[in-house]
């Protein structure tokens, strides 16, 4: 088999909302498509890739190094020993080929993406979805058929901060969403705690409401929240201080005894086990959320897993940040704590499966080849007019 294509657009998901430090009116992903010389159904086997909410697109790393390295590449050296599928390793480092360590950033979110694309390929053309793949190729056989999914939301509304926020809420709850996270950070203390009260009239317990500072605080600042957050029992205390800050991690895990997360802004399996060795994170309570289409894809991923756990971190205090396919075939066929979803922004990029519900804070996959792009015919259309692909 060869690659004949490899397509990239700039699709928008730009949204009314923010966080405590970004607002997401001009934002950006990169959209991908690789085009095999497979046929099936009478069609070429095409996969497809995006990156995560919250960082623009990176068509020039694409374009200019990443891409091209693999369209000039041999194509037999990008193939599995059979010859017959992408190898997804071999892939990999061939479009890193050239790259020095270090300096962790939009090349990770650029190669991401164009991850995301091989692995569709390559379960795709193995006939069976993602999920089913990494469990017999990586976990044993083993998988999850329930996967546990929080929708990330409760940003700041512009003129409806607390309505907005608790009719967003209900909407969750009469989803199937058990927990479900909000924005805290973009606004004092006083009016946070009043958002916070007005999410858990509707949610109740306070195991069912995670916070998300988004980096936003200094150390004075989070140990404020911390005092105050504490009697509430939230579900997580996340991403407080800037995610290399991880001091102000380890400080705040002294004086903070409920739940903390934090990791979606961490590139690199580096960098995560960096967290884990000084961010004073706790193993039997706090989660990392790295996110697999930021930090080098799926394949790097895999190395994450391996190395975290080599420091005693277990595989399900993994709960990857970025409400994708991607990381839910991963929580499935790796067996990771579960993962973000995305249902009412980021459309029409976020969410899973049309067809599959949300029950008691649970979801299941589709068990049809690759990662499920196609049964999200809103964002499949929208993946193909953006690249300019006509199928069918």
């Amino acid at each position: 088999m060869r690659i004949v294509e490899i397509r990239d657009a700039v699709a928008p998901i730009a949204s009314p909302i923010r966080n405590a430090f970004i607002d997401f009116s001009k934002m950006t992903i990169s959209v991908i498509a690789i085009v095999t010389d497979v046929i099936r159904e009478g069609e070429p086997v095409i996969g497809y890739g995006f990156h995560s909410n919250g960082r623009y697109a990176q068509q020039g790393i694409l374009r200019s190094r990443l891409i091209p390295r693999l369209l000039e590449a041999e194509p037999d050296t990008l193939l599995n020993d059979a010859g017959d599928n992408l190898d997804a390793h071999r892939v990999w480092a061939r479009f890193m080929h050239n790259e020095k360590p270090g300096g962790h950033g939009d090349r990770a979110v650029a190669a991401g993406a164009l991850d995301m694309a091989v692995w569709d390929v390559i379960a795709k053309i193995e006939g069976k979805p993602l999920w089913r793949l990494l469990s017999e190729r990586y976990n044993d056989g083993r998988y999850d058929e329930q996967i546990m999914v929080y929708p990330g939301g409760g940003y700041y509304y512009p003129g409806k901060e607390i309505s907005g926020l608790q009719d967003e809420m209900r909407g969750y709850d009469a989803a199937g969403y058990q927990v479900a996270k909000m924005k805290i950070g973009g606004a004092d203390l006083e009016t946070d705690l009043a958002r916070i009260t007005g999410a858990l009239e509707v949610l109740g317990d306070g195991q069912r409401l995670a916070v998300d500072a988004n980096g936003k605080f200094d150390l004075d600042t989070a140990l404020a929240y911390a005092r105050a957050i504490e009697p509430l029992n939230l579900f997580w205390y996340e991403e407080v201080g800037d995610p290399l800050d991880y001091a102000l991690q380890a400080e705040l895990a002294e004086h903070y005894p409920g739940a903390m997360a934090t990791g979606e802004n961490l590139f690199s399996t580096q960098d995560v086990c960096n967290l884990i060795r000084f961010g004073g994170m706790r193993a039997d309570r706090d989660w990392i959320q790295a996110d697999p289409a930021l930090a080098y894809g799926l394949t790097e991923y895999l190395n994450l897993i391996e190395a975290t756990e080599a420091l005693g971190w277990p595989r399900r205090r993994l709960m990857p940040h970025g409400g994708h396919q991607l990381a839910l075939s991963i929580a499935a066929g790796l067996q990771i704590g579960g993962t973000e979803s995305y249902p009412a922004v980021f459309q029409p990029y976020g969410g899973f499966a049309d067809d599959i519900p949300i029950v008691g804070g649970y979801t299941s996959l589709p068990d049809s080849p690759g990662i499920g792009m196609e049964h999200k015919p809103k964002m499949l259309a929208a993946l193909r007019e953006h690249l300019e692909l006509e199928v069918g």
